[in-house]
Order: C-alpha cells, then sequence, then structure tokens
C-alpha cells in the first residue's frame, strides 16, 4: 500500500463532499455536524474552499492509488489562529498511522506559509482513540472550564 498525502485539486471538490458525508453517516458521534443535515446542503463551504485553493482554508488527502481514503481540514480564523477540522480516515484503513500522517502533513503545510500560528483541534470526550493520536503528535489539552458548560469536547493546541 503506497499512501500519498497532497491538497486536494479543485476538480476533487465533489469526492471531498463523498467522504465528508460517508464520515458523518459513519460516524456521528465524533463530529459536531448531522449527517441528514449536511445531506441537504447543496455545496459545503469548504467545497467552494476547494475549488479556490485558498492557503487559509484548504484539505489534505490521503489516498492510496487514486481513492480518497482519510481528510483533514484545516481553517485559519480572522484572529490568525488555525483550527483543525474534520479528521477522518477510512475505516478499513483505521490503524495504519493514516490520520497521524494526515495531521503531521496539515502542519507542515501550515507552518510553511503561516510562521507563528497558533493550531488548535477540538475531540470529543468519549474519542480516546483520537485524542490520544493528538497528544502523540503534540497536541496539549487546554484546560477551560466554560468551553466544557458549552461544548463537550476537548480543545487542544499543538505545542513544537
Amino acid at each position: 500500500m503506497n499512501i500519498q498525502y497532497r491538497k486536494l485539486l479543485p476538480e476533487e471538490s465533489a469526492v471531498y463532499r463523498t467522504i465528508r458525508l460517508e464520515s458523518l453517516k459513519e460516524f456521528p458521534e465524533s463530529f459536531c455536524s448531522d449527517y441528514e443535515e449536511a445531506l441537504k446542503t447543496e455545496k459545503f463551504r469548504i467545497e467552494y474552499d476547494i475549488e479556490n485553493q485558498l492557503t487559509e482554508r484548504f484539505v489534505l488527502g490521503a489516498f492510496n492509488e487514486d481513492q480518497l481514503i482519510g481528510i483533514c481540514t484545516f481553517v485559519k480564523d480572522e484572529n490568525d489562529r488555525g483550527n483543525i477540522y474534520q479528521m477522518y480516515v477510512k475505516e478499513e484503513y483505521q490503524g495504519r498511522n493514516i490520520g497521524l500522517h494526515l495531521i503531521q502533513k496539515v502542519i507542515e503545510e501550515v507552518c510553511s506559509h503561516f510562521k507563528s500560528i497558533e493550531i488548535y483541534l477540538e475531540v470529543k470526550h468519549n474519542n480516546a482513540k483520537a485524542f490520544n493520536l493528538y497528544k502523540k503528535i503534540g497536541f496539549v489539552e487546554i484546560s477551560d472550564a466554560q468551553q466544557k458548560e458549552i461544548n463537550p469536547s476537548v480543545l487542544m493546541k499543538y505545542s513544537r
């Protein structure tokens, strides 16, 4: 198996949509979006971003041959803070460090364009597998009592 990692190309926005919907359907407990609601969305914002190749908003994909098997989305906000979203690897490819490499490649891409950016992500409390993966990469939990009341997720920050 020869996995390639790269940004999705403009013509791959529909392929992104397919795998994003799959992630919501297969692992609804891991994401803050609803599959049924997502189906009603004609075009996701990230699809536009992929088509326009924005530096501040992109999706990195993991490909086995020509098949997209994993995604990781990066969005830079107006406060020059980076956020990782929508981390997903197809179930049959999990446990092979593909997610680890996806996030590492996103971090490399971000750091090549934005020198002093802080990178954050959120993980559901019940997703120990993802939490441990993020810790392994270098993310640390940010303690925020106010955040815990609003959102049942753990906020993590990348620490170089």
